[in-house]
């Protein structure tokens, strides 16, 4: 019996709970005028960032100072730090000559590096024009194959077509020979009265 009782009380003790949340679910129909304040915290802001100096100021550094900074060219020559002159593509050479610019990494050598990618694009293309002539140059083939053979089933079936009719020529033949019928006309039994 202990067992039932227990959850007899579970089952109103939930009864409770539940005609509590009504009655003030009711009451908050009931009057909608009346307002919640609510608390808002200031939210503490993340770590600011604080912008980088400038890539002049890293000069007579090393190499791998200045280029933490990915608007940053290092010059071997000079030993300069500049910023990357991001309107002229390449830095030119009265900046820093291209055999002695390094950007990204100080291993790299910019020439090199251009250099490399130039002739990797063109390998790209390169590549691609074959993989294009290749394609089409293959469906060409086997359309030309195909066409061979339709030519050669289209040859077949006049062939034997050409076949039967000359058998079925040779039996009528044999036909009216064997009837005694002309071939000249084809009205020559209705004109001959025997």
């Amino acid at each position: 019996r202990e067992p039932k009782l227990q959850n007899l009380f579970l089952v109103s003790g939930r009864l409770d709970e539940v005609s509590a949340l009504s009655s003030t679910l009711a009451q908050n129909t009931i009057s909608p005028n009346t307002t919640t304040q609510t608390t808002t915290q200031p939210t503490s802001q993340g770590p600011t960032t604080t912008p980088h100096p400038s890539c002049e100021t890293k000069s007579g550094t090393t190499c791998e100072e200045c280029l933490a900074y990915v608007d940053c060219l290092w010059c071997i020559s000079t030993k300069k730090c500049i910023t990357y002159p991001a309107k002229t593509i390449l830095p030119p050479n009265s900046l820093c000559p291209l055999n002695d610019a390094r950007w990204g990494l100080c291993t790299i050598n910019f020439q090199i590096l251009i250099i490399t990618l130039s002739v990797a694009a063109a390998l790209l293309i390169i590549g691609f024009l074959v993989c294009i002539f290749c394609c089409c140059k293959c469906e060409n083939f086997g359309s030309t194959r195909f066409q061979n053979r339709m030519n050669r089933q289209s040859d077949k079936t006049k062939t034997k077509q050409e076949e039967r009719k000359a058998e079925l020529k040779i039996r009528h033949d044999e036909i009216r020979q064997k009837y005694g019928l002309s071939r000249a006309s084809p009205y020559a039994r209705f004109d001959n009265p025997s």
